[in-house]
């Protein structure tokens, strides 16, 4: 009788055993990832059902029960005109989320058609690359506030003030991508074969330039957050009662001795969530750059 060798295969055990780990289950197993993505997850919650959430209504006043310490009745407390403070942080988080995802999405589009084009077109890099380096000669909150200041105190205004300061960051880094993916041997193939530039760049350069990209708008994202907040805070942001975490430190910083859990808690809110957004980029750096995939592995 043969003998079965025991070193071989059984017919039901799996053939892809050793398959290398999938995009998710790579992100799921880095812990700044998952870290982030918890504390982004629970602020998209807050905002999405701030209304099922609220005490009150955000703007309602009770001035008779202003100063309320943190209660059954009020968990977070009340501030100087007797408006829940949970309420107002809870719609504070879809406002200030909502100016900062539009950033994002507005930056993201600007800023990689810019780079796009800057780097794959040799013709338009030296035009389009120095006006970007114009806009980040200047500081870029000096620059939002002048901005934001000559469109006037709005949410939609602090929107483009912030898009246009941050788009020369996204473009630069969306540019140097693109100078390296042009360069190589299936874009090298394509041209040969006839296919024409924006085909090049829709089919081969644009998808090899998203990763990069992704984690830099993780990151515009948390600065938007933060840049929005300190808009309010001087006055040229949504204009109250707007109930943005920036309006809620400015309407508390006089009353630091009364009553600190005015500037506590949204300050704290913004603290957080640029935390999440940035530990969300960080891990999302470590597993879609293939450099450091090599180095960590």
């Amino acid at each position: 009788m043969a003998s079965v060798d025991s070193g071989a295969l059984a017919p039901d055990e799996p053939a892809g055993s050793d398959r290398p780990p999938s995009l998710w289950q790579r992100l799921l197993g880095h812990r700044l990832f998952v870290t982030g993505a918890v504390i982004v997850v629970f602020m998209l919650l807050l905002a999405i059902f701030a209304d099922l959430i609220q005490i009150l209504p955000p703007e309602k006043m009770q001035v008779r029960l202003r100063f309320q310490t943190p209660s059954f009745s009020f968990p977070l407390g009340t501030d100087n005109y007797g408006r829940d403070i949970w309420s107002r942080l809870a719609h504070g988080a879809r406002l200030s989320m909502a100016i900062g995802f539009a950033v994002a999405l507005l930056t993201g589009i600007a800023g990689t058609a810019i780079g796009v084009f800057a780097g794959y077109f040799r013709r338009l890099d030296g035009p389009l690359m120095r006006f970007m380096d114009a806009l980040m000669a200047f500081p870029a909150i000096l620059l939002a506030i002048a901005i934001a200041a000559a469109l006037g105190p709005s949410a939609f205004n602090a929107v483009i003030a912030l898009s246009i300061v941050y788009t020369p960051r996204t473009a630069r880094v969306v540019r140097a991508t693109v100078l390296v993916v042009r360069e190589m041997d299936y874009v090298e193939a394509a041209r040969a074969c006839g296919a024409r530039d924006l085909w090049i760049v829709w089919r081969h350069v644009l998808p090899n330039s998203i990763a990069p990209l992704l984690v830099q708008l993780t990151f515009i994202f948390a600065y938007a957050i933060l840049a929005e907040a300190i808009l309010s805070f001087l006055g040229v942001g949504p204009p109250p009662p707007a109930p943005t975490w920036g309006n809620m430190i400015a309407e508390g910083k006089d009353y630091l001795r009364e009553a600190p859990l005015l500037c506590l808690f949204p300050g704290v809110a913004v603290a957080l969530i640029c935390l999440g957004l940035n530990l969300l980029g960080d891990g999302l750096r470590d597993v879609l750059d293939p450099r450091l995939r090599v180095q960590i592995g």
